[in-house]
């Protein structure tokens, strides 16, 4: 554990994280500056809580304050090559972020779990694998548990159980998994690393203070991309691959299959769990790997996985109205998981296109024409809101009708009109949030509220049966995850 007493320590973003990272210095007896460059309500009643505790706190401030610091303490939001991290630099003031200064005050070990999608449900799974196998656990990370906020409580764990992000790793010094996850490289947040190669090496610093006696468990397809830039896995490496049959576990019809020593023949049969789909295969694919790792006994995990079922926001089916379902998939911030998300959709006829799909947000930078070709397959209308909707539009409008919404309500109720019988009504932004919402979860909500006023307002109300799903069971439309 690194000492922190009397340290003189700057916290850049008052987030989840930055608040978090300030209350656990000054738990750990440092003098602590905290700032931020907004100023809301929300965030004054966060500084007059940390001043409460001694630490001095400057809002609506874009560059660091005058004084001498030990470190400072940056928030994932926080661009490297921002004006306000060069200024630090040129202060020599060194840089890490609050998964840092948590790994380093943290007493356990952990499994982290990193990669464009899937993070939180494979998170989720390993949480719960764990604790059905009784490990005791907790999720944090990126997940929306800052790891500062659980340091104390590492003590009682066997395990954390970490979902980590591209930018987290961006500001790692000595972190360290004990089995590091890769699920997958695709295009993802290229706003804030430019290139593909850029985010990659982000991702691959999971792996960089690993020691030969750690644990790597790898996608294949990743695993090539990161030796293509030359980067080389430390520890002992465990491969999976829905897609490749020469990966130490792979994907054969339903079944997972290992070809690992002492471990060969099928493991699971997906048709037995809530998971479906090929990304979802790769999610248990992980799970099952770590649990080797950690000596965990196959039949308990097979328990346990048979029970899980995905959190909010991936594939929810909200409701089902005259005919119509209304499904949640507000995770998908990115081109591949939309992409996801249209091939698990279930068809109303064969090669008919069902889904009026609803995307937009905040633009990162994505090719958004990668998703032509399934849009013409399974998209009969598109409706696009927020910042990137012109964008989208002129990626997409050869390829499936596009409508300009102004809201998410807007967009609903458009798609709504739209829908006939067996059609499915798919929010999948593509985009981030954060131009119209605090967070995917915020926007998923919004979209829940919006399908519940459509159902009070629906003359035919919702079709027979089950009175809180609309009568289609959960698990007839097949979950998807991020």
């Amino acid at each position: 554990m690194f000492r922190l007493q009397d340290k003189n320590v700057l916290v850049i973003g008052l987030g989840l994280s930055g608040a978090a990272a300030a209350r656990l210095l000054v738990a750990r007896g440092a003098r602590v500056a905290a700032m931020d460059n907004s100023d809301t309500p929300v965030l004054r009643r966060e500084a007059e809580e940390l001043r409460d505790l001694g630490v001095r706190v400057e809002l609506d401030l874009r560059l660091p304050p005058a004084g001498q610091f030990d470190f400072a303490v940056v928030s994932p939001g926080v661009a490297l090559d921002s004006l306000l991290v060069k200024e630090l630099r040129q202060r020599e003031i060194p840089v890490i972020g609050e998964l840092e200064l948590g790994w380093q005050q943290a007493v356990c070990l952990n499994v982290a779990v990193t990669g464009t999608n899937g993070k939180t449900t494979t998170t989720e799974l390993i949480e719960h694998v764990l604790t059905h196998c009784h490990k005791r656990t907790l999720a944090a990370g990126n997940i929306g548990k800052p790891l500062c906020s659980v340091v104390d409580e590492s003590k009682q764990l066997d395990y954390l159980t970490l979902e980590v992000s591209s930018f987290q790793l961006e500001t790692i010094r000595f972190f360290r998994p004990a089995v590091a996850v890769l699920l997958n490289i695709t295009p993802d947040h290229l706003d804030r690393h430019h290139t593909m190669a850029e985010y990659a090496r982000a991702k691959a610093r999971m792996f960089e203070n690993q020691q030969p006696f750690d644990w790597a468990v790898v996608q294949t397809e990743a695993l090539a991309q990161l030796r293509t830039l030359g980067v080389k896995v430390p520890s002992k490496l465990i491969t999976f691959s829905a897609q490749n049959r020469r990966a130490d576990i792979h994907l054969d019809r339903s079944l997972i299959i290992s070809r690992i020593e002492d471990w060969v023949g099928p493991l699971i049969d997906l048709e037995k769990t809530n998971l479906r789909g090929p990304h979802n295969a790769e999610n248990v694919m992980a799970t099952l790997a770590v649990g080797r790792v950690l000596r965990l006994p196959l039949e308990q995990m097979v328990e346990a996985i048979t029970s899980f079922r995905p959190g909010a926001h991936r594939c929810e089916l909200i409701a089902e109205i005259n005919g119509i379902k209304f499904v949640n998939d507000s995770k998908a911030t990115n081109v591949d998981a939309v992409a996801k998300a249209l091939q698990t959709m279930p068809a109303a006829q064969p090669g008919e296109a069902n889904v009026l799909l609803i995307a937009g947000g905040r633009d990162k930078g994505l090719d958004y024409h990668d998703l032509g070709p399934l849009l013409a397959q399974r998209v009969k209308h598109a409706f696009l809101l927020g910042e990137t909707r012109e964008k989208l539009r002129a990626s997409w409008s050869l390829f499936t009708p596009c409508t300009l919404a102004d809201s998410l309500l807007e967009a609903v109720n458009d798609a709504a009109r739209n829908a006939a019988l067996g059609d499915i009504v798919l929010l999948s932004p593509a985009c981030s949030s954060f131009d119209l919402f605090r967070d995917y979860r915020h926007r998923g909500e919004v979209f829940r509220q919006a399908v519940e006023q459509l159902e009070r307002t629906s003359n035919g109300g919702v079709a027979p049966g089950n009175p809180t799903n609309g009568g289609v069971p959960k698990n007839d439309l097949v979950p998807t995850s991020r």
